[in-house]
């Protein structure tokens, strides 16, 4: 599925933030130091994060706003050390729980970033990659109903 029929179904069946405006998406690159995928930049645009499936606080899914897009090891162990994971990890989506999918900036497929699954009691010693991109995870977190579909719920 293309990601701009991901973000009408999201719209039109999900609950969407207001967008990020352009210049709200340049600061984050620039505080973060990497810039956003296009399927990213897409989804941003049309959307400063969303839940899927239930709004808020009932939500499994929800995608964060950039403000919440920090490093994985600050946000899941509170330092910013490499003994508490890699610096190139970042929170996309928290999952409750303390348990979030994570976006490897350090490389790319295809011009995308890969997402991981970060488990807070195994976190990081124990991150395995879930989808090549956002798009893909949208693309089955979104046909998958209301689960968590790299776990097989």
């Amino acid at each position: 599925m293309l990601m701009e029929q991901l973000l009408v179904e999201i719209s039109r069946a999900h609950f969407p933030n207001a967008p990020a405006p352009p210049a709200q998406v340049a600061a984050f690159e620039e505080r973060v130091g990497w810039t956003l995928d296009p399927d990213l930049r897409a989804f941003y645009l049309n959307c400063d994060g969303a839940t899927l499936f239930r709004p808020r606080p009932y939500a499994k899914y929800r995608i964060l706003p950039l403000a919440e897009v920090q490093r994985a090891r600050v946000v899941m162990r509170g330092e910013d050390d490499d003994s508490m994971g890699a610096a190139s990890w970042y929170t996309l989506l928290y999952l409750q729980d303390s348990d979030y999918v994570l976006l490897d900036v350090s490389r790319q497929q295809d011009g995308r970033y890969p997402l991981l699954d970060a488990f807070h009691e195994t976190y990081p010693l124990e991150v395995r990659q879930i989808a090549a991109s956002f798009r893909e995870f949208l693309e089955r977190a979104l046909s998958g109903g209301n689960r968590l579909f790299w776990l097989g719920e």
